[in-house]
């Protein structure tokens, strides 16, 4: 591949509202000997996306930064070192890099490593033309499955998967609380704990959207305008609350969380989308033997187990609507104003 070729890329140059994206022309990334050089067809934009576009503390990205996790594409080049992918291939690209080298991910927990990093964040995006990403991170996917549905997959449902399954420890049975069932991650949790026949039990804004979070499968949806979630939760289990709670909101949702906790019940977070001061009464989480965990993101392996469901037909990813990157914007904007049910996804 020549150097100096540009291709067309959405960018930032500083942090702040939707109006510092710029779309604009970029170098063409350079493609290591270990990297494949992957065309962008779809990615699909997360409230990581924004966040970084506002300004995470601690966070500086080299200007200007291209976002975006999620990527699917085709392979246009592989480096001399490769030896699995070849070009042609329909693809995605994890979300996720690591050093590969230290305890943490010879132990598969990759995601714990600590040069762990997430595309689009401190590492450049795939809100482009092109994306060079490491050949360990490469995921073919079938030809079946749209480049629009591949890219709303790999954060969310990783995500998800490891909340449910390695931190709350789910079993099958057991009553769930998805808090935003329109959000990525929580339409991700409604399909893998029906996987386990659990009753779920999902909170949504609105008609429409409890609708929808119905015919993704949600026993019971819970208006979270409307309605008071822990009481609905404490009616719904007869006054005893749930066995997982699926948290992402943090500050708006978090009282009602932890009161529709039942004892021995685990609540698991991901995100702090409504802001990160949240408290816990120590004396109900000791003495009703509570669990309050984190999480972020999940392994290479638990990846590759997600997008076997994916890709099975077992599990389907909703995509919301769709924007050309010139117009990612928009896109973002969309997210913002919480009109989505699923995820965005840009085309370059």
């Amino acid at each position: 591949m020549l150097r100096y070729q540009f291709m067309k890329a959405a960018c930032i140059h500083e942090f702040g509202a939707p109006d510092v994206l710029r779309y604009q022309d970029v170098p063409d990334p350079v493609m290591r000997a270990n990297q494949v050089l992957v065309r962008v067809r779809a990615c699909a934009l997360n409230h990581l996306d924004l966040w970084v576009r506002a300004g995470i503390p601690g966070l500086k990205p080299a200007m200007p930064h291209i976002l975006g996790a999620d990527i699917a594409g085709e392979v246009v080049a592989v480096g001399d070192l490769c030896q699995r992918v070849r070009v042609g291939q329909r693809v995605i690209v994890a979300p996720g890099t690591s050093c590969r080298q230290c305890l943490k991910c010879f132990e598969g927990r990759d995601n714990e490593c600590a040069k762990y990093r997430v595309l689009g964040t401190a590492i450049p995006g795939g809100n482009a033309e092109l994306i060079a990403a490491e050949e360990y991170g490469i995921i073919p996917i079938p030809d079946d499955l749209p480049f629009e549905a591949a890219a709303a997959s790999p954060l969310v449902f990783l995500t998800a998967w490891h909340m449910l399954f390695d931190r709350a420890r789910l079993q099958p049975g057991e009553d769930v609380l998805v808090l935003s069932a329109s959000s990525g991650v929580g339409m991700a949790a409604i399909q893998i704990a029906k996987l386990l026949h659990c009753r779920v039990i999902a909170t949504a804004g609105g008609d429409e959207k409890m609708a929808k979070a119905r015919a993704l499968g949600a026993d019971e949806v819970i208006d979270h305008y409307a309605q008071d979630i822990s009481a609905e939760v404490r009616r719904m289990t007869g006054k005893r609350g749930v066995d997982v709670v699926f948290e992402h909101v943090g500050q708006a949702t978090w009282n009602a969380s932890m009161a529709s906790l039942a004892s021995t019940g685990r609540l698991i977070t991901c995100g702090a989308t409504t802001g990160p001061d949240c408290r816990v009464d120590l004396r109900f989480l000791f003495s009703k033997h509570q669990t309050v965990g984190g999480c972020y993101m999940g392994s290479m392996a638990e990846l590759h187990k997600v997008l076997g469901y994916i890709f099975r037909g077992k599990m389907k990813p909703v995509v919301d609507s769709v924007f050309p990157l010139a117009e990612v914007r928009a896109a973002h904007e969309r997210i913002e104003a919480k009109q989505q049910f699923g995820k965005v996804v840009v085309l370059p």
